[in-house]
């Protein structure tokens, strides 16, 4: 028969060499390194990524190996810059699995098809990115600044970020999104001549988030404007007019 204290000794040895569990990278460094080596000014050099995706691919396992119980014990900043980074990530990896292509809705037969496709793992199970963005994302967290954020691959959407959104930080970075998308002329800008407000499409399209009239929404968008044109905006009686959105493919190799 093992004496006790032996017992506990050998128990504590096996203890020791049972794998330890790693805590979840919280600021997401496999995609930080992705990002800082292939985006340059909102572009992404594709051909460079889809001849080396070990890095991409690595990153989306580690994001799949999450558990919901894990999940759940994150704050709501670091739960929501998860999902940030998961819906672009994994849109990256849908272009580099198609690439060479023009546009992100050339994928597929159907229209839309890309965003339908489940090929995005994530608590045990694949879904799309559409339900990701619409099911978890917008549903959940009733946060209008991800639609700064969430980048699906086209020159119309905010500039994918050189960084990974990190739940430390995740309110300072989407102020900043803001400001570069509403900065950016040819997406956002304000004709002071006219009073006309002219907005990317984004704002139509996810009205409801933004508080659902015309009014809210130039409310909403007031502080990420130029002085100057906030100065047009609180002087009132200004209208919207939404620019073209360009769908074209955010590839540096491109024009």
């Amino acid at each position: 028969m093992i004496p006790f204290r032996s017992l506990l000794l050998l128990l504590a040895g096996l203890a020791s060499l049972a794998p330890i569990a790693r805590a979840f990278d919280h600021s997401h460094a496999l995609f930080d390194r992705v990002l800082k080596a292939q985006v340059r000014d909102g572009r992404v050099n594709y051909a460079a990524l889809q001849a080396a995706p070990k890095p991409l691919d690595d990153y989306l396992a580690q994001l799949a190996a999450v558990t919901t119980t894990e999940f759940d014990g994150w704050s709501q900043p670091e739960r929501l810059a998860f999902l940030i980074n998961l819906y672009n990530a994994a849109t990256l990896k849908l272009i580099i699995d198609h690439y060479p292509v023009k546009s992100i809705r050339s994928i597929g037969w159907l229209p839309g098809a890309a965003w339908k496709q489940e090929g995005v793992e994530v608590f045990g199970r694949k879904i799309s990115l559409d339900e990701l963005e619409h099911g978890i994302i917008r549903r959940d967290y009733r946060e209008p600044r991800v639609h700064f954020a969430l980048v699906c691959a086209a020159r119309g959407c905010p500039p994918l970020r050189e960084e990974t959104f990190v739940g430390a930080h995740l309110d300072a970075q989407l102020e900043d999104q803001g400001k570069r998308f509403l900065g950016t002329a040819a997406k956002n800008r304000v004709d002071a001549a006219s009073r006309i407000v002219y907005l990317s499409p984004i704002f139509k399209w996810f009205a409801e988030d933004f508080g659902g009239t015309d009014g809210a929404v130039l409310q909403f968008v007031a502080p990420f404007l130029s002085e100057e044109a906030r100065r047009v905006l609180a002087a009132g009686d200004c209208k919207i007019s939404y620019t073209d959105y360009d769908w074209s493919l955010n590839d540096q190799g491109s024009p």
